[in-house]
């Protein structure tokens, strides 16, 4: 063995020796030296302590009968009554039934559309071009949900621009708003258009960090730009395509950013395939005042999402080999 080689080992010791010290630090001597970085963890992890943790203890008010005015955690044990009373109840199946064709619906042509744009955005060569494509996508992201619907009711109305259009062609007037069957279009058209730009960024800084010496490869090997997005591209940003798909499935019958647009796009006319879970709880405990009863139902809602993500990381993990945990 030459003397470089015996220094090479010799460092590659030391180094492992730094890092088994290193592991062995204790936790609180740890935090004590590198306090400055602890310190930034304070507000995130307050935040969910007060905002997302403490909360779950009123989910114990879904076992329990409560009133208002009464005990914060209710008055008397119910057991599973309103469990029993929502599995029984029509409205909650077809609540139920909508969530699931609109989150879905809304995936299906969201995460294929977004993932396309993202590709097509990083095959733009020009810099400039590209800042202007990517800036005019991520705008509609920053306009509040209240003016994108105010915008689509604007648009859909008997006497908006798209009825005159129709009208213009000879057509009859249509009252999009009113009509059931025309609101998972509505929701999922303009749920797309404002979400399309921004959920390219994570795409992005995943190519970003793709190896350039792997496309020059695949050109040596004489790979057109589709053969290198194939072969490059898509397998280099796979574990983000997995994350974002696991939480996606996660949310299909939760309430994502789905109940405030529903909650301004729908009316009593398009319950039959507008009215969500989230929408329903609303409804059943802030209208009604059956606070029990909501809470069941969230609860419900919480454990379905929860089996959905760990089934989705679960079936990533072995057919693509990457997972979130």
């Amino acid at each position: 063995m030459g003397k470089k080689e015996k220094s090479m080992e010799k460092q590659k010791r030391k180094e492992e020796v730094i890092l088994m010290k290193s592991a062995k630090v204790p936790l609180l001597k740890h935090i004590r030296r590198e306090w400055k970085l602890y310190a930034f963890l304070i507000i995130p992890i307050a935040y969910y302590i007060i905002f997302k943790y403490l909360p779950m203890a009123g989910n114990i008010i879904a076992f329990r009968k409560y009133r208002a005015g009464g005990p914060i955690f209710g008055i008397e044990w119910s057991g599973l009554k309103y469990f029993r009373q929502f599995i029984r109840d029509r409205a909650f199946w077809n609540a139920f039934t909508n969530t699931l064709i609109i989150n879905f619906s809304y995936l299906l042509v969201r995460f294929p559309a977004t993932l396309a744009f993202a590709l097509l955005l990083n095959e733009i060569k020009n810099v400039r071009w590209k800042k202007f494509v990517q800036t005019v996508s991520y705008l509609p992201h920053f306009i509040a949900v209240v003016i994108v619907c105010g915008m689509v009711k604007e648009l859909l109305s008997t006497s908006g621009p798209i009825n005159a259009i129709i009208k213009a062609f000879g057509g009859e007037p249509i009252s999009f708003i009113q009509l059931p069957e025309w609101f998972v279009t509505i929701f999922v058209g303009s749920s797309v258009w404002q979400a399309l730009g921004w959920g390219t960024i994570l795409y992005l800084a995943a190519m970003a960090g793709i190896n350039t010496e792997l496309y020059d490869a695949a050109k040596v090997d004489g790979a057109n730009r589709f053969k290198q997005v194939w072969h490059v591209t898509i397998p280099g940003i796979l574990p983000t395509i997995t994350t974002i798909l696991i939480l996606d499935i996660g949310s299909i019958v939760g309430s994502g950013g789905v109940f405030e647009r529903i909650i301004m796009l729908y009316n009593p006319m398009t319950y039959s395939t507008g009215d969500v879970i989230s929408t329903y709880v609303y409804r059943m405990g802030v209208g009604t005042g059956n606070y029990s009863y909501a809470t069941a139902v969230g609860l419900f809602e919480g454990i379905i999402g929860l089996i959905l993500v760990n089934a989705a990381n679960m079936t990533s993990r072995k057919v693509t080999k990457s997972s979130l945990w």
